[in-house]
């Protein structure tokens, strides 16, 4: 069953860090934050999912790419996913390394790519938005 929540309007949330070092935790706290104003409460492993993806994304911005950066967290208009989207200055859309266990760092793409529906990279003024959307529920065992 698809989230729901107890408004029509949008739930979302932003967060922006200047110049420096974006902050992890604050971007993994927002994540917990917004989810759990979801109605029912997305389970554990879909919010640690959430927060996973978050710290990619903003990690790869920060590592890859200038300041200022933002995240944005919205819950899609039917409450079955949760668009993560990361700005920074650099106009370079990621790329994802081929896959080697001995290489420490560079999986992250991977992760994404392995934990969202979708993701995908939109140009803005001096930078771009790298978006990953997320579904809320626990896809069944096979």
């Amino acid at each position: 069953m698809p989230a729901r929540i107890g408004t029509t309007a949008p739930l979302r949330t932003r967060r922006e860090w200047d110049a420096g070092v974006p902050s992890l935790s604050e971007a993994r706290e927002a994540v917990g934050a917004l989810l759990a104003r979801v109605r029912p409460v997305p389970a554990r492993r879909v919010v640690q999912d959430a927060q996973l993806v978050v710290s990619e994304l903003v990690t790869n911005a920060f590592k890859h790419a200038a300041g200022p950066f933002a995240l944005l967290l919205e819950l899609s208009p039917d409450g079955g996913a949760l668009r993560i989207g990361v700005t920074d200055g650099s106009p370079d859309p990621p790329r994802p390394q081929p896959p080697d266990p001995g290489r420490i760092g560079g999986h992250g793409l991977r992760l994404v790519t392995l934990l969202c529906a979708t993701w995908e990279v939109t140009p803005h003024h001096g930078g771009k938005q790298v978006t990953a959307t997320l579904p809320l529920t626990v896809p069944p065992k096979h």
